[in-house]
């Protein structure tokens, strides 16, 4: 996800942070097994955009919508 994700994210004003979702008990039991996740905004609010398969469209989208 993370290398389909670089071209998407390029020039943009965002930044991918990445966490581990088993080293934090609030975000495995958010997130079980759904992993990798892809969230917009921060770990504990954020909008899931995806996971397990970068969904491209559902990406732009949201970055364009996030400006």
């Amino acid at each position: 996800m993370r290398n389909g994700l670089a071209p998407l994210i390029a020039g943009r004003r965002v930044s991918l942070i990445e966490l581990d979702v088993d080293a934090d008990p609030v975000l495995e039991a958010r997130f079980g097994d759904l992993v990798p996740v892809l969230l917009i905004g921060d770990a504990a609010t954020g909008t899931e955009l995806c996971h397990y398969h970068l969904d491209r469209a559902g990406v732009r989208a949201a970055l364009d919508a996030a400006g």
